[in-house]
C-alpha cells in the first residue's frame, strides 16, 4: 500500500495528526509554505506593534475600538455609495438564488419591523425615565408646533405630509409576487390592504412616543453629530449600548426592506419584458432553468440599472434629494396610472375579484387618483422653503 499511487477517483485515506493535505506535492508544497509563511509573520509583525504599545487582556477588541474615532468619523460620499452598491449587490444575490425561500424571510421582515417598532415605543420612554429624563406633556405631544423651515405655518403642515408619502410605500410589493402566491385573488388584495393600514398605525404610534421622548431643543437632535436624529434619539433614552442595538435592528430591517424592492422590481420589469416593452425584451425575458426557473437577468438588469442612478448620489445632497423624489413621484404615478384607466376607459372591461369595494369603488378611486396627483406635486417641493439656492458646485465629501 506504501507504493501505491492515488487518483483522483480514489478515495484518500483519513489524515494522521500532523499530516499535510496532499494538495500540492514536492516543490510547489514547500514553496505555497514558505510564501503564505511570510505573510502571516508579517501580519505577526503589526499585530506585535499593537501589543507593545497597549499590551492588554482585552486585545483585539480594545485595539478595535480605541481606534475607532468614536464620535468623531463621518462617512464619506463615495462610502455611502459603497455601502449602497455592496447591499445592491447582496440583494441580487439572494433575489437569484434564496428565491425559495424568499417567502419565510419576507415574513421575518415583516416581524422584525413589528418588534421594531414595538420595542421602540416601550423602550424610549422607559429609558428615559429610568435614566432621571423628562416625558414631554401630551400638550406638547399633540398641540406644540414649531416650524424649522421657511414655509408659511399653514403650507409647513402640508409639508409634513411627505413623511408618510415617503415612507408607506412599496405595498404593491405583493401585487408583483401574484403568479407565484396561492389563492392570489384574496392574499394579494389582504396584503395590500394591512401593509398600507399597520404602516399608517405604528407610524402615529411611532411618531407620538418620539414626541415624548424628543429633546425640546429639536436642533440638538436635527444637527447632532451622528448624522441621524433617531440616532440621536435612542442614545439619549437609553444610552450608547442601547442606542447601537436598537440602530443595528434599523439597519437589518431596511437591509430586508431593499431586498423586498429588488424582488419586486425585477418581477414588476420581467412582466413589461415578457410583453414586450422595454429595450433588449428578448434578453431580458428568459427564465433560468438552471437556477429554479428564475428571471435572473432580469434580477440583475435591475441591479445594474439601480447602482448606474445612485451615481448621483456622489455630487451633493441636492442630486440626491432629487433622486430621492423622483422615486417618490414615479411610484405614485405608477399608482395612480392603472387606476386613473380603469375609471376612465376601462370600466366596463372591470371584473371585481373576491375583494371589492362595492358601490364605494368608483368614489374610492377618484379620490386615490385626486391625492396621487397632489402628492407627485407635493414631492417636487424644496422642503426647507421657497427659493432654494442653487448647487452649481459638488460638495466636498
Amino acid at each position: 500500500m506504501a507504493d501505491r499511487k492515488f487518483h483522483d477517483t480514489d478515495v484518500l485515506p483519513p489524515l494522521a495528526v500532523g499530516d499535510i493535505a496532499p494538495i500540492e506535492t514536492g516543490d510547489m508544497q514547500l514553496l505555497g509554505w514558505l510564501a503564505a509563511s511570510v505573510f502571516i509573520f508579517i501580519v505577526a509583525l503589526a499585530m506585535a506593534d499593537l501589543a507593545s504599545a497597549m499590551p492588554t487582556a482585552g486585545g483585539l477588541y480594545f485595539w478595535t475600538h480605541y481606534f475607532t474615532r468614536d464620535g468623531t468619523w463621518t462617512a464619506s460620499r463615495p462610502v455611502l455609495y459603497g455601502t449602497y452598491v455592496a447591499c445592491v449587490v447582496i440583494h441580487g444575490l439572494i433575489a437569484t438564488f434564496f428565491a425559495r425561500i424568499m417567502p419565510n424571510i419576507q415574513s421575518a421582515c415583516i416581524v422584525s419591523n413589528v418588534g421594531l417598532v414595538v420595542a421602540t415605543v416601550l423602550a424610549l420612554p422607559i429609558g428615559k425615565f429610568v435614566n432621571g429624563g423628562r416625558i414631554n406633556s401630551a400638550a406638547y405631544v399633540f398641540g406644540h408646533l414649531e416650524n424649522l423651515t421657511y414655509w408659511p405655518q399653514g403650507w409647513t403642515f402640508i409639508m409634513a405630509w411627505l413623511s408618510p408619502i415617503w415612507t408607506i410605500g412599496a405595498f404593491d410589493s405583493c401585487v408583483h409576487m401574484s403568479e407565484e402566491a396561492t389563492h392570489a385573488a384574496r392574499a394579494v388584495p389582504l396584503g395590500i390592504i394591512w401593509s398600507a393600514a399597520l404602516c399608517g398605525v405604528l407610524g402615529f404610534v411611532s411618531l407620538a412616543v418620539i414626541a415624548a421622548v424628543i429633546d425640546v431643543n429639536l436642533e440638538a437632535s436635527l444637527k447632532t453629530s451622528f448624522g441621524q436624529p433617531m440616532a440621536q434619539i435612542y442614545y439619549d433614552c437609553l444610552g450608547k449600548s442601547g442606542a447601537i442595538g436598537f440602530m443595528v435592528v434599523v439597519a437589518m430591517v431596511q437591509f430586508f426592506m431593499g431586498l423586498s424592492l429588488v424582488i419586486a422590481a425585477s418581477r414588476q420589469s420581467w412582466a413589461f419584458s415578457r410583453d414586450g416593452a422595454l429595450p433588449f425584451s428578448w434578453f431580458f425575458r428568459h427564465v433560468s432553468k438552471r437556477i429554479r426557473f428564475q428571471p435572473v437577468r432580469m434580477v440583475w438588469g435591475v441591479v445594474i440599472a439601480a447602482i448606474i442612478v445612485g451615481l448621483l448620489s456622489l455630487i451633493n445632497n441636492a442630486a440626491a434629494s432629487a433622486l430621492f423624489s423622483l422615486a417618490v413621484a414615479g411610484n405614485d404615478l405608477a399608482w395612480m396610472m392603472p387606476i386613473l384607466c380603469r375609471l376612465v376607459w376601462g370600466q366596463e372591461r372591470f371584473h371585481p375579484g373576491e375583494f371589492y369595494t362595492g358601490r364605494f369603488s368608483r368614489p374610492v378611486a377618484v379620490i386615490a387618483i385626486i391625492y396621487l396627483i397632489f402628492a407627485i406635486t407635493l414631492s417636487m417641493f424644496p422642503t426647507t422653503g421657497p427659493n432654494p439656492t442653487g448647487c452649481a458646485k459638488p460638495e466636498a465629501s
